[in-house]
């Protein structure tokens, strides 16, 4: 949306996500994001740290819960998302504000580690309703692995742009 402030955070979890369930039903991940910045000091030929950033962050639904059974305590992590500020009052009176990332996209560092990848199954269903370019009644899927173009298949019944209730010619009419 317009006006809000988008940032990427590269940092480590402090600690594994806290998930939530609200009154709704609705599922919402809270964890810090910690990020240090490292800047090499030449005269004493070394590494220093500096003064480490912790972003309190969250992320909804579906993706509150992929997040929770994924990333743990240390990961280092790759976020994006909004910056929100938020103002409250202690339980003294006291006014604090505070900024926290609501997250778009999170995801494992390959810098120092490696991720092994697995979907997620949706239970949202096919999004579109409208069928595919082909003509077919078809629908679309939301899956973003989905392969974009068909794959070089020989032979008929495997072409993967039949869909079930879709007649091209080569098999046998629903």
């Amino acid at each position: 949306m317009a006006g809000e402030t988008i940032i990427t955070v590269v940092g480590n979890l402090t600690a594994d996500p806290e998930l939530r369930y609200t009154q709704g039903g609705l599922a919402v991940a809270n964890f810090t994001i910690a990020s240090t910045p490292r800047t090499f000091d030449r005269q004493a030929n070394e590494w220093k740290d500096g003064e480490a950033l912790f972003l309190r962050a969250s992320c909804w639904r579906e993706f509150a819960e992929h997040v929770a059974g994924s990333l743990t305590k240390g990961s280092r992590v790759i976020a994006t998302g909004r910056l929100k500020q938020r103002s409250y009052e202690t339980k003294e009176g006291e006014k604090r504000t505070s900024m926290e990332l609501e997250i778009d996209e999170i995801g494992p560092s390959l810098r120092y580690a490696t991720a092994s990848i697995t979907r997620a199954q949706s239970n949202r269903g096919a999004v579109g309703g409208g069928g595919n370019s082909f003509g077919g009644g078809g629908q679309q899927s939301d899956d973003a692995w989905a392969p974009s173009a068909p794959a070089a298949q020989s032979g008929g019944g495997g072409d993967v742009w039949n869909t079930p209730g879709t007649n091209y010619g080569d098999e046998t009419p629903f």
